[in-house]
């Protein structure tokens, strides 16, 4: 896998089990299940340098609630 397929999450619940995860399409939204319902995070025009190198940053944006 390359950088390109990992991304840094911030924002967001602070208790976020991972901040780097693996995304699928580079610039689309991603959608994180997480307590009944999902974080989204948007990509930003920023790169951060972590432990798994340089990484674009997704920004979060708001939580939506699965139904019932």
């Amino acid at each position: 896998m390359s950088e390109t397929d990992k991304a840094l999450l911030e924002g967001g619940p602070q208790d976020l089990p991972d901040r780097i995860v693996e995304i699928t399409t580079p610039g689309e939204d991603l959608k994180i299940e997480f307590r009944n319902g999902y974080e989204h995070f948007r990509p930003s025009r920023r790169e951060a340098d972590t432990a798994q190198g340089r990484l674009p940053v997704y920004e979060w944006w708001e939580r939506t609630e699965m139904a019932s």
